[in-house]
């Protein structure tokens, strides 16, 4: 075959192929020689190559040029072209003397990665962790996961790479883990997640706790819970799940998550019942027709276990799905106890909050007995030390729930109770002798709140001056 004439040294050539003559295996004359040639066509380019490494095998500097080169050829090249064929052959041949080189390494797998060889790109990464040393392996492993997450890839590939990985660097579990989750391998990744929280010295390496809590979450996970026995039928277990979720969550998101969930979980259920509730009554009345005709539906051993339990107890109230007025007041109960389930949340994130305890108390506005049951529940769990805002005021307006109610006795125990609490500040305490003395002004009793000025401003006694100083 003839070479073409463009190929020959030009009279331009000459300088540098005289010096070349005179020392071959000068990489300076090999590189300028290149570099005047920058504008001349890829093939003449590629023989000034091919006599530079045939010269100087062992080159990084002119391999590196010269892949460079070949892969800007083919970037624009349909990945079957023959050209990339030729580029593997001349990364195979570069790595004979420069497999110690992590780069060409890196050059050449991204290069098969793009091609989709999938054995061969898998042998490739293979073969660079066992040529490079191991202080340079995380540049071949980073590459080599994300070829084996690609699509295509069997999922036995994949498993065995990160096993053999996680050999490598086991900090990385985490991403394992999602990885088997993304490929709904969820039986190993249990166990492997098992594995870390069982683990005392495991430490993230994304900044994750062993037991990291998905604070925003939990709301949505109570939800999914509930759905999901919804979806088996099991009402009742759901409603018992939508419950413990609104008496469990301390935020009010996750509170408003589970209540719309179960609000409109409990106005489809009466939807649905009132839908079908003009057909049950047609087919009752058909069932009452059938009954009087037939005889004994004991006799009738045709008749299945369900048929027969619907037509034995037909009539009885225990047996009546027609329960939509049950269903529609347990709706308006629910609606009803939305601003006690909210304040509930806010009391949990805070038992000390004195404020949220009042507004909990003018819920109950017209109902005593639960009025009482909450002051009695509050004064027992607000700390005075730990208190946001008066806690006095809670014992006052207690004792002020028995005075508008007749019952001055009872407003005197809770004002005796409240003098003997150990406030965080005198002015509470103080008030609360203030508050006892004017109820009982109010009452005309003025000798006993005569008596109460004098026993709040007495001499405190050995005991209390003890407790004061420890």
């Amino acid at each position: 075959m003839a070479i073409a004439e463009e190929l020959y040294p030009s009279q331009e050539d000459l300088l540098y192929e005289e010096e070349l003559l005179r020392n071959q295996f000068s990489l300076k004359l090999w590189w300028r020689y290149l570099i005047a040639r920058s504008d001349s066509p890829f093939k003449k380019r590629f023989l000034i190559y091919e006599r530079a490494l045939k010269a100087l095998p062992g080159s990084y500097k002119l391999w590196y040029a010269y892949l460079r080169e070949r892969l800007e050829i083919v970037r624009n090249l349909p990945i079957k072209h023959s050209q990339y064929e030729t580029l593997n052959n001349t990364f195979e041949r570069a790595l004979v003397t420069m497999h110690k080189m992590p780069r060409i390494w890196i050059m050449y797998l991204q290069t098969l990665t793009d091609q989709e060889l999938l054995t061969r790109t898998r042998r490739t990464f293979d073969r660079a962790l066992c040529a490079l040393p191991v202080t340079q392996h995380d540049r071949i492993w980073e590459p080599y996961l994300v070829f084996v997450s690609k699509k295509g890839v069997p999922i036995e590939t994949s498993l065995r790479v990160y096993r053999r990985y996680l050999k490598y660097d086991p900090t990385h579990i985490e991403d394992f883990i999602e990885f088997l989750m993304n490929s709904g391998l969820w039986q190993e990744a249990a166990e492997r997640l098992a594995g870390v929280l069982n683990d005392d010295q495991f430490y993230s390496i994304k900044g994750k706790t062993r037991h990291r809590k998905f604070t925003d979450e939990v709301g949505r996970l109570w939800t999914s819970l509930a759905d999901y026995y919804i979806r088996r039928n099991l009402t009742e277990k759901a409603r018992d799940i939508f419950e413990e979720g609104m008496t469990t969550v301390v935020t009010v998101r996750d509170f408003s998550v589970i209540f719309d969930a179960y609000s409109q979980f409990e106005e489809s259920m009466l939807a649905y019942k009132m839908e079908n509730m003009d057909s049950d009554e047609e087919e009752d009345d058909v069932q009452d027709n059938d009954t009087d005709e037939e005889g004994d539906i004991r006799l009738d051993i045709n008749l299945s276990v369900a048929n027969f339990e619907k037509k034995i107890l037909h009539g009885f109230w225990l047996h009546d799905f027609n329960d939509v007025d049950l269903r529609l007041a347990r709706l308006e109960h629910l609606m009803d106890r939305r601003p006690e389930l909210a304040n509930s949340v806010l009391l949990r994130q805070n038992p000390h909050n004195v404020e949220q305890w009042h507004r909990r108390i003018k819920l109950f506005e017209g109902n005593p007995t639960k009025q009482i049951l909450t002051y009695t529940e509050a004064v027992r769990t607000v700390d005075p030390m730990k208190a946001v805002g008066k806690p006095h005021t809670l014992w006052v307006a207690f004792a002020k729930l028995y005075e508008n109610h007749k019952d001055v006795a009872n407003a005197r125990v809770i004002f005796d109770k409240a003098v003997q609490v150990n406030y965080k500040t005198l002015d509470n305490l103080a008030s609360v002798w203030c508050e006892w003395a004017e109820m009982e002004l109010r009452h005309k009793n003025f000798k006993g709140a005569l008596e109460l000025m004098r026993r709040a401003t007495a001499e405190p006694s050995v005991e209390v001056k003890r407790k004061i100083c420890l």
